[in-house]
């Protein structure tokens, strides 16, 4: 065995003695903290066991009141919670039945306009009827007033034109006679030339 595998078997022995001391040890002292524990459990109780006894029956009392007190809160909550559904539903309720009653009267509002609507329509509808009858009895009547009129101006034109004709056939008549006049009254002069042609020769 060469110096340094002698150096590292004695190192390992000397690890292997260490750790069995090591948990010798351990044991020893796991042994005595148990004792020591004991020992200062039994300082404790002698030193604060009344007084821990007695805040635990304070934590115990305080513990029953905030129960206590955590069921009142409790009975109080639920209680407000009713008090707050019942008044909730009653708002409810009476905003359900204040609609109900604003659309009823909107509905009987709407049928009314409707109603009156249409009888503004009838009346209008009876007002034109009425103005189509009066407008077609105007157009008649104009109509047989421009016929009246116009017959009685033909009459009036064709009695105007039997005078002018009668007016012109004496018109005519009467030149007819003065050219007679005038054809005799030349005859005479030509026959009283003669005459003074004659009478002027012998």
């Amino acid at each position: 065995m060469n110096p340094s595998e002698e150096y590292s078997h004695n190192n390992s022995l000397e690890v292997e003695k260490w750790g069995s001391n090591s948990e010798i040890n351990k044991q020893h002292l796991s042994s005595n903290y148990i004792s020591e524990n004991s020992n200062l459990d039994k300082v404790r109780e002698i030193l604060f066991g009344n007084q821990t006894r007695d805040t635990e029956k304070r934590f115990a009392r305080l513990e029953e009141h905030l129960i206590k007190e955590l069921g009142n809160v409790r009975d109080e909550t639920r209680k407000r919670l009713d008090a707050l559904e019942n008044y909730i539903k009653q708002e409810v309720d009476s905003l359900t039945e204040r609609l109900k009653n604003e659309q009823g009267e909107r509905d009987g509002q709407v049928k009314a306009v409707a109603e009156e609507s249409k009888n503004i329509i009838t009346s209008l509808e009876n007002k034109i009827n009425q103005f189509d009858q009066q407008t077609t009895n105007s157009q008649r009547e104009l109509r047989e007033q421009i016929l009246n009129q116009s017959k009685s101006l033909q009459d009036d034109i064709q009695q105007k034109s039997q005078e002018i004709l009668a007016l012109l056939e004496r018109e005519a008549q009467e030149l007819r006679r003065d050219k007679t006049d005038r054809s005799n009254l030349a005859a005479m002069f030509t026959e009283l030339a003669i005459r003074l042609n004659a009478e002027n020769k012998s």
